[in-house]
């Protein structure tokens, strides 16, 4: 189903910001937009952990913006969070209340999701060009780099430095002098030496900077005219007149600049001290800004979804030729598995869209761990599925779709913490079934089937002629019933007689 009206939101380490945007036949048109500084990174304690006074301004602002978004659809709607949830130790304590206040679902993602949502952004901001762009976002706890061409993003990389995180750490107290800066421009450059060559390697013929940092630098040298020859953007000259003014004043308070807003004031010495070094590094000369970023990138993205255009389906496509998945093998697993969910639920409705996606993508997936060892490899697709990045996937969606993988055989304790009524259960079901029916791993016709849920069990139905016909399928499906029933849940199988004739 699409939207007139889609929203994105984006849980940064320096602030949360609502974008409401109007699609128009394929383009997204801005309509209303919210800013609130939470400064999530500056509430984040030694142990990693959220302080009370963070969590309530991050939960005041959710709470605003729950009130803009009144009447949304929950599909219109994507809030996703970024480094500082990320690193978060108590990111799954603190989630519910979040998603309260906001009265939407929230994706923790992964940097290289990030990156590429923040491309995607910046691209459908920029005139379209055929060369290769460099596009650095400096957020309050991560810096993205990302070499794209056009809306195609080719090399990614989320580095963990930010204004926020690096004003904490190197200038405390927002005291400021030339060693500091020195040393915040060294951490800043051990970084971004990481990537250096390969991206000097690739090349761009334009660098872009998008969000806050960049934005605010930016306006700052074109305003004060810091930038030689009054050129627009960022320069590496502009950049150092501002670095010699800010060390001379000693901290952002006393500068007195046009174009230096309040909000931003406090976070500008890490920002600075990690775009010198960015420049430094990089061997950049001149930077150009972009309005679009990560909340412009998230709704095309949703967009996408809208039109069948789902990047989560490219990355599953993409991880079955990288792990070498037996297709045939996948789409038989695939095929009888959407058939045992489709005599469960109603797979036409809507609110069962997401289950059925899921249930898919682990068919699709359930094979990825024989590349590493056919011993266990349920366990080695989970943890690929877990810890790899997936672009389009949310944290979350990856937990999820790993969990399905490690459930489709062995012992079910294992996913004993997920709860009795979750929709999973009956998903790992279906794909456990479907797995040991097609074990042969051939194209030999399966009998009638009938899968039911029963208040106290699965129950599935089948002629009792073909089970004794295959007594080595009866017999696995005699031990996964067993395996149910060791769990405290249930799956009966029913031989189901031939019907009489005459």
């Amino acid at each position: 189903m699409a939207y007139e009206l889609i929203a994105a939101v984006d849980l940064g380490s320096n602030s949360f910001r609502l974008q409401v945007g109007r699609v128009v036949d394929d383009q997204i048109y801005p309509l209303d937009s919210l800013k609130e500084p939470v400064r999530l990174a500056s509430g984040l304690t030694a142990d990693k952990r959220l302080d009370a006074a963070s969590r309530e301004r991050a939960l005041l602002a959710l709470r605003r913006f729950g009130e803009r978004l009144r009447g949304f659809q929950p599909d219109a709607v994507r809030a996703v969070a970024t480094n500082t949830l990320r690193v978060a130790k108590d990111a799954p304590d603190f989630l519910p209340a979040a998603e309260q206040a906001l009265g939407f679902p929230i994706e923790i993602i992964g940097g290289r999701e990030e990156a590429r949502l923040i491309y995607l952004g910046a691209a459908h901001s920029l005139p379209a060009v055929d060369y290769k762009r460099l596009v650095i976002d400096i957020g309050g706890g991560s810096t993205e780099c990302i070499i794209g061409r056009q809306v195609e993003p080719l090399l990614l990389e989320s580095l963990y430095m930010g204004c926020v995180s690096f004003t904490l750490r190197f200038f405390p107290g927002g005291v400021i002098d030339k060693k500091r800066f020195r040393d915040a421009e060294l951490a800043a450059a051990r970084e971004i030496q990481s990537i250096a060559a390969a991206y000097r390697r690739f090349g761009w013929r334009e660098a872009v900077g998008s969000s806050g940092t960049a934005r605010a630098l930016a306006e700052i040298l074109e305003l004060n005219g810091f930038n030689p020859g009054g050129v627009s953007g960022i320069t590496r000259e502009g950049l150092e007149r501002l670095r010699s003014l800010l060390i001379r004043a000693g901290s952002a308070e006393a500068l007195s600049l046009e174009g230096l807003r309040s909000d931003r004031q406090p976070v500008l010495p890490g920002g600075l001290a990690i775009m010198c070094a960015i420049f430094s590094e990089l061997g950049i000369e001149h930077m150009t800004y972009a309005d679009g970023a990560l909340r412009l990138g998230v709704l095309y993205d949703l967009l996408g979804r809208f039109y069948r255009h789902d990047m989560r389906d490219a990355t599953v496509e993409q991880f079955m030729s990288r792990y070498q998945v037996d297709t045939l093998q996948a789409e038989r697993v695939e095929r009888t598995a959407l058939g045992l969910l489709g005599q469960l639920i109603d797979t036409t409705a809507p609110e069962h869209e997401g289950d059925l996606r899921f249930l898919r993508w682990a068919a699709q997936l359930h094979e990825i761990g024989i590349s590493i060892a056919h011993t266990s490899y349920h366990k080695h697709g989970a943890y690929i599925i877990t810890f790899a990045d997936m672009p389009g996937f949310s944290k979350k969606d990856q937990a999820r779709l790993a969990l399905l993988v490690l459930g489709q055989r062995g012992k079910l304790e294992k996913l004993g913490a997920l709860p009795a009524q979750d929709s999973a259960w009956q998903l790992v079901c279906c794909l456990r079934l479907a797995a040991l029916l097609h074990r042969p791993r051939d194209d030999r016709e399966l009998p009638d089937f009938v899968l039911k849920r029963t208040p106290v069990a699965f129950q599935l139905d089948l002629p009792a002629d073909w089970l004794a016909a295959n007594p080595l399928t009866a017999a696995a499906l005699a031990d996964e019933a067993t395996t149910w029933e060791r769990l405290g849940s249930g799956l009966r199988i029913r031989r189901r007689a031939a019907a009489s004739v005459g």
